[in-house]
């Protein structure tokens, strides 16, 4: 099983690729942003997009929590509803890759919504990849670093240190 917040980066990963793949100009805002995860700028049009991930597979199709419950230990227990004027698109990626472009004021709910059955279907974009089900990746090799912790010789040999 991978991680809540694993999941998220790996939703926020999909959307950036989906909307750069459409022409969009794509920002992410520095430190924690409340209300939106990306900024485009699509077609001269600023938008604000909050990206939303799930796992949870019902009859119907995937549960999508739309109120944020904090996700740390920190949380004083108080849900924030979802509210369609803090952001312009919700793109929502589930587990199988399917992914919507939904406009926020098309959703009235504030908790959750149920995509990939009827409702939404007008809404869904091209799939991207799945989430990594069942196992956490491994680094690839081609990461590893022969410096030692906290330096680079090459750079301090350039510096003169």
């Amino acid at each position: 099983m991978i991680s809540s917040q694993l999941q998220g980066d790996l939703g926020e990963a999909s959307a950036l690729e989906w909307l750069v793949s459409r022409g969009a100009a794509v920002f992410v805002p520095f430190g924690h942003s409340p209300n939106c995860d990306l900024m485009a700028d699509m077609d001269g049009w600023p938008l604000r997009i909050q990206v939303k991930t799930s796992r949870y597979r019902r009859k119907a199709g995937y549960e999508v929590a739309l109120a944020t419950r904090g996700g740390n230990q920190s949380w004083s227990g108080v849900a924030k509803l979802f509210d369609s004027s803090r952001c312009d698109y919700v793109l929502v990626v589930v587990a199988d890759g399917r992914r919507w472009f939904i406009p926020a004021a098309e959703i009235s709910a504030q908790h959750s919504i149920v995509v990939g059955g009827e409702a939404w279907t007008g809404f869904e974009i091209e799939p991207g990849p799945p989430f990594l089900e069942g196992r956490s990746p491994s680094r690839p090799r081609g990461l590893e670093s022969s410096a030692a912790p906290g330096g680079a010789p090459e750079l301090e040999s350039r510096a003169g240190l």
